[in-house]
């Protein structure tokens, strides 16, 4: 697909509390826990916003081959390991679950594997020569900026 850049509302993503635990979501993109983003994704795929108070514990969902979990505060527990921030845990999709030994906020995501990928700083891509091409519109000025945040443009890294 081209490149391209949609805004969302933070009003229309999805977030809901869950009775038991007392943990708050917010599903940023793909689908998870029965509901569904409005963000328009390319593959199947997940990235939540979760606070998860002590004690609470959460099934990863088990429909994903491939899924992360990333502490931005606090800290889990999973498959006898710890996690805290600046770490990441990565799951093979099975039915693992989540349990936050302090009030923990987390970034968890996930979806299946796309096959090759190249990253060269913001830019991805299946193919290297689409890369340069990105680097060379960048570089041109052919990028449409966000409209909240276009006065600053910032040089392709060296």
């Amino acid at each position: 697909c081209e490149p391209a850049f949609t805004h969302y509302p933070k009003a229309d993503l999805p977030e809901w509390t869950d009775a038991g635990s007392g943990a708050w979501f917010r599903l940023v993109a793909g689908e998870a826990y029965g509901r569904t983003s409005p963000v328009r994704t390319h593959s199947p795929l997940f990235y939540l916003h979760a606070e998860l108070p002590a004690g609470a514990e959460l099934p990863l969902p088990a429909v994903y081959s491939e899924q992360g979990v990333y502490p931005v505060r606090g800290a889990i527990e999973a498959g006898g390991q710890t996690c805290t921030p600046g770490q990441l845990l990565v799951f093979d999709g099975s039915a693992d679950t989540l349990r936050a030994t302090e009030n923990t906020t987390l970034m968890i995501f996930g979806g299946e594997p796309l096959g090759e990928r190249h990253i060269f700083w913001n830019f991805v891509s299946s193919r290297k020569e689409r890369i340069e091409q990105a680097k060379d519109d960048w570089r041109a000025g052919r990028f449409a900026l966000p409209p909240d945040d276009h006065d600053e443009w910032i040089p392709l890294p060296g």
